[in-house]
């Protein structure tokens, strides 16, 4: 395969080959500390390949190091960037640069999998939700801290409250079970009430496209949720054969 889409978010790389028909190939993922690569970069990618179709939101001494290793393979690099309209997809920013390349992306994905209305919801460092409508509108969304960061924030200020472990239960009797359910409860309640809002005021109840790398936080606390991991690289792939 002669094409490949790099989604470089602000911890991790994710990339993968992409056939002709759209069709993504096995992900291959790589994090950073926001200034490299925590491992060997070039052992994940190809030899050499033709395109390279780059979505970032990362800082830029990595993403220079990624476009380096990618032009070093000869590679033909288009960087994605924000649109105000793409196909049927409308984002509700009258700034379209303000509104990040993986939530536009992401939307672009959900539009690719069905016409049908989504609250697309992205866990990484950030909590992103975005409705679009069966219209294809982007409604707009929501960015709070992800459960991960809430842990991380409450322990960088009260170091006793660990950063790891736990369980969510509704109501716990162990501060490490106490921790997890806040932090992930926090976040479902934002999930819960954009899809109660998207509901009201949308007709109809969207599809709910769990994406990112602590999606599984909030996985089995919503049911209905549809696992996506390679949203952002399937917007991108739609991307690609515009570009």
């Amino acid at each position: 395969m002669s094409r490949w889409l790099f989604d470089l978010g602000n911890t991790r790389l994710k990339c993968a080959a992409v056939d002709a028909a759209g069709h993504i190939g096995a992900v291959c993922v790589i994090a950073h500390d926001g200034t490299r690569f925590d491992g060997d970069l070039a052992a994940v990618l190809p030899a050499a390949f033709e395109d390279a179709c780059v979505g970032s939101v990362a800082a830029s001494s990595v993403r220079v190091e990624l476009l380096d290793a990618l032009a070093q393979r000869g590679a033909r690099i288009s960087l994605a960037c924000t649109q105000y309209r793409f196909g049927e997809v409308t984002i509700a920013y009258a700034q379209p640069a303000r509104l990040g390349v993986d939530r536009f992306l992401a939307l672009l994905g959900a539009r690719a999998r069905g016409n049908d209305a989504a609250l697309v919801v992205g866990v990484g460092t950030a909590l992103t939700i975005d409705w679009l409508d069966a219209d294809g509108r982007h409604r707009g969304g929501r960015i709070a801290p992800s459960p991960m960061l809430m842990r991380e924030s409450l322990h960088a200020r009260a170091a006793h409250l660990p950063l790891h472990g736990g369980r969510y239960v509704e109501f716990a009797d162990d501060t490490d079970d106490a921790l997890d359910s806040g932090c992930t409860g926090a976040a479902l309640a934002l999930v819960e009430r954009s899809l109660q809002i998207a509901r009201s005021q949308g007709g109809e109840p969207p599809r709910l496209l769990l994406h990112g790398g602590g999606s599984q936080a909030l996985r089995a606390q919503l049911p209905h949720a549809i696992d996506a991991p390679t949203l952002v690289l399937e917007g991108l792939a739609r991307w690609a054969d515009a570009a």
